[in-house]
């Protein structure tokens, strides 16, 4: 007999909120064991399935790993934890909540800078003038470490965000930031701006495959039936 298939859904929050009801409205019924702080769930009507859950970081690392089959969390995590993408996770479907941009913000004082480009020049100006780097505080290291190779910005460094990363300029802790936005706003009100060519991802939640889990014919057969569920050509 075939081990359970392994779902991982966000334990709380607006994405578990708003997952609640993308399944409800394909039929599928979930119910969380151990009463509301349960960490275990199950979907009626299909016994081979062991649904987790987990926090948002915890699914995507779950997913890069293979200890997970399915997940659902953000794009952006996903993308942050997979050293090898392509290999390792599959998108299966866009959920249509949980937005967010992965964004390169600079301090709207900086009148001059609009692009990538601008930044690459105020990054080597900088590194000529002070022989060291402009800082950049994030949380996502590998999505920016590509994307300004990508944009061909060498002359930087990376800052580790543990807080709120919008406040690393005021502080005086970072020059400049990548971080996720909704609206912007709070970007605005800390005296940043995203540049015109400064979006990495246009993130969303995902229901997402890893592709280095032990995909046995029951598992498979079983994904089947519950992608179908959800309107999802496996």
């Amino acid at each position: 007999m075939s081990e359970p298939l392994t779902l991982a859904i966000p334990s709380k929050g607006r994405l578990k909120e708003q997952l609640a009801a993308v399944l409800a409205k394909s039929g599928v019924t979930m119910t969380q064991t151990a009463g509301a702080r349960g960490y275990r769930a199950t979907i009626d009507g299909m016994d081979g399935i062991d649904v987790m859950l987990l926090s948002s970081s915890e699914i995507a690392a779950g997913l890069v790993s293979g200890d997970v089959h399915l997940g659902v969390t953000g794009e952006d995590l996903v993308r942050e934890t997979a050293p090898d993408i392509e290999t390792s996770v599959a998108f299966l479907k866009g959920l249509g909540f949980g937005f967010a941009d992965v964004v390169v913000a600079v301090p709207r004082s900086w009148i001059d800078v609009f692009t990538m480009a601008d930044l690459d020049d105020i990054c080597a100006a900088y590194a000529a003038k002070h022989r060291k780097r402009l800082r950049v505080a994030t949380k996502y290291a590998r999505l920016t470490r590509g994307f300004f190779a990508r944009a061909g910005i060498a002359d930087y460094r990376i800052v580790p965000s543990v807080g709120a990363t919008e406040g690393a300029p005021t502080a005086g802790s970072a020059e400049i930031i990548v971080d996720i936005t909704t609206t912007g706003a709070t970007l605005v009100a800390n005296g940043l701006k995203i540049l015109d060519d400064g979006v990495i991802l246009k993130s969303q939640a995902q229901l997402a495959m890893s592709l280095k889990s032990d995909w046995d014919d029951g598992r498979r057969a079983t994904a089947d039936v519950l992608l179908a569920k959800l309107g999802i050509e496996s």
